[in-house]
């Protein structure tokens, strides 16, 4: 069966966006978002299986102390939960950063969307290795 992702990089501003499907394994950025209810419509919308979430942890502790995230993690769960959608987590660290250096030619995506691809393509990459 194909699994088709979502890379998400949460932001209390904006949340960006990348997709991926099991049979290719390649991570693309997608799109930048506002809100909760514009991500789980494109969730349903793209029939997402699976959705990837990048984990704000502090670079010196690691832990992630950031309230907004955790309400924002529990609403999710519960729009989702009759949906049979896994919620995947995997360290964010550094994926702004990286989003920074990367100079895609011809085309502008937004540095959230980028950064949600690095986040996705981080755990295809762990998963299928």
């Amino acid at each position: 069966m194909d699994i088709n992702y979502l890379g998400v990089d949460w932001g209390e501003k904006r949340i960006g966006l990348s997709l991926a499907d099991s049979e290719n394994r390649i991570a693309t950025p997608f799109k930048t978002i506002k809100n909760i209810s514009e991500l789980v419509k494109i969730i349903l919308e793209e029939d997402i299986n699976s959705v990837v979430i990048g984990l704000p942890k502090k670079m010196s502790t690691g832990t992630i102390e950031n309230s907004n995230f955790s309400k924002f993690i529990k609403i999710l769960r519960t729009r989702l939960v009759d949906k049979n959608i896994s919620l995947e987590f995997i360290d964010e660290r550094l994926s702004s950063v990286q989003a920074d250096t990367l100079k895609v030619k011809e085309v502008k995506y937004e540095r959230d969307s980028v950064s949600a691809m690095i986040i996705l393509q981080s755990y295809l990459d762990k998963k299928y290795d």
